[in-house]
């Protein structure tokens, strides 16, 4: 039976399950018996958490939580915190099948060094969060669990590649989640589940990579229902990685501290559809262009502009790079007749596309992304942050692979429907992805900001004050219980 006190444990954000816990107001042990009451209760109906571990194996890491806090040993931040991982990363002793039948039954035997740093810092893993195969699409379904379904209206997606962490944290399953973004999927989700969603820059958070010195197109992050609990898990996500020579040493202490700022006289400019140039489905756009106003309620300066550029190109160019970058994962099982059979239409898709370039168009793509960089760059120069809707699409049935149609226009590839994200990802600035409302069928939408290189810290900064100002969490929780 649903109790009050761990109704409330679970209603309690990061920042503050972090403070409860070291205060000693709550013990951990309380924290995974609401937690797992709320899972076992709700997760069947959305699917979010996957390959979970069992109950009692995690009470007793939850009693040794405890103890040590007795001891008054030293405690990281995320200390008896019940944390899912997503099903992209390597948690040790629990299952990683990255949503193929593939690796259906594969048992991580390693932490991966982002899982490894928040093992140190006290969580205490409780399974993975679902993910589309291989992380390939915006919408979390998969052969090995299935579909993940949103938070609002569980027949709809809880988009993807993040689906299970934002719908998780959403709906109170975990206080934050981590998460990885190629193509909006730290961005994506939150807008979808109505929650916040941190895209960093590329060596933000250190990662395992066959090749650790080209700049990627995919980073980790972090979801969380405000701005500072994303900062809290970054503080301890972040943080320079000899493995990763070109891992950012800022200390990452930083983000876990206030986010308090004065925006008056802050230059916003808004991009909406970038001048016609990417379409939406009715009610998406306006909603974003609505919650500009509380940019302006907190002082800030909101002007709809967009740099001059194609951005027929820029996805022409990203498609190469998606393509080059996939191929070279995906490889070893296309290039095996008994795995290849396992893949899904799209990976193989990408596969094929991959390894039919030359090394001409991969430069040249290269090139083109630079020069996107360069114009946001200079398009900057007048603009503290600029701001962008995080989707195109309200979220569609979840039995659907992907909208075939936006606005009225043909989707000519799986991910067409989320060129709207790939903008931020080609500049390679952080995005952080905030709450913009409801349409008129009560599902969520979102915008994303988008700030300076290497400039979490002011995304994370206007975001708590949006969060302050706007309310969209708190006023509009999910309905789910």
């Amino acid at each position: 039976m649903q109790d009050a006190r761990q109704d409330g444990i679970t209603a309690l954000g990061a920042v503050d399950l972090a403070a409860a816990i070291h205060g000693r107001v709550i013990s951990c042990v309380e924290v995974m018996r609401a937690y797992l009451e709320r899972i076992h209760r709700i997760n069947p109906q959305v699917n979010a958490l996957v390959g979970l571990a069992d109950d009692a194996a995690l009470l007793r890491e939850a009693e040794a939580a405890d103890a040590a806090l007795a001891r008054g040993e030293a405690v990281g931040p995320l200390h008896g915190f019940p944390l899912a991982v997503k099903d992209l990363d390597p948690v040790r002793g629990l299952r990683f099948t990255q949503g193929s039948p593939i690796f259906a039954d594969r048992i991580a035997d390693t932490d991966s060094i982002m899982v490894a740093r928040l093992r140190a810092a006290g969580a205490i893993f409780i399974g993975k969060t679902n993910v589309p195969e291989f992380g390939l699409g915006s919408h979390s379904f998969n052969p090995v669990y299935g579909a993940t379904g949103n938070a609002y209206v569980p027949d709809r997606t809880g988009g993807g590649s993040s689906g299970g962490a934002a719908v998780a944290v959403a709906l109170r399953m975990q206080p934050v989640a981590d998460g990885s973004d190629h193509a909006g999927s730290l961005r994506n989700p939150p807008a979808f589940n109505n929650c916040y969603g941190l895209r960093p820059s590329w060596g933000r958070i250190p990662a395992e990579a066959k090749d650790v010195f080209s700049p990627g197109l995919g980073v980790l992050g972090a979801i969380g229902r405000t701005p500072a609990d994303i900062g809290l898990m970054l503080s301890v996500q972040a943080g320079y990685d000899p493995r990763c020579p070109n891992a950012i040493r800022q200390d990452p202490l930083a983000f876990a501290s206030p986010l308090a700022r004065d925006f008056r006289g802050t230059r916003i400019a808004w991009l909406g559809d970038c001048g016609g140039q990417i379409p939406f489905d009715p009610g998406v756009l306006e909603l974003g262009r609505s919650a500009l106003a509380t940019f302006a309620e907190i002082g800030c300066t909101v002007e709809e502009a967009m740099p001059r550029y194609d951005m027929e190109q820029l996805w022409q160019d990203w498609l190469v790079l998606r393509a080059f970058t996939v191929a070279a994962n995906l490889r070893p099982f296309y290039d095996e007749p008994r795995h290849r059979a396992l893949l899904k239409p799209e990976a193989a898709w990408e596969v094929e596309r991959g390894l039919a370039l030359g090394a001409d168009q991969i430069i040249a793509a290269l090139e083109g992304r630079t020069r996107w960089y360069e114009t946001l760059r200079r398009f900057m120069e007048a603009y503290d942050y600029v701001v962008m809707p995080s989707a195109q699409v309200f979220p569609f049935d979840k039995t659907l692979r992907w909208p075939e149609t936006v606005g009225g226009h043909a989707m000519d590839t799986y991910h067409r429907w989320m060129q709207v994200t790939i903008p931020a990802t080609m500049s390679g600035l952080p995005a952080l992805a905030v709450p913009a409302g409801f349409g008129a069928a009560g599902l969520p939408t979102g915008i994303q900001i988008v700030g300076p290189n290497h400039g979490e810290l002011a995304c994370l900064q206007l975001g708590a004050a949006y969060d302050a100002a706007s309310n969209w969490v708190r006023r509009y929780p999910p309905s789910l219980n």
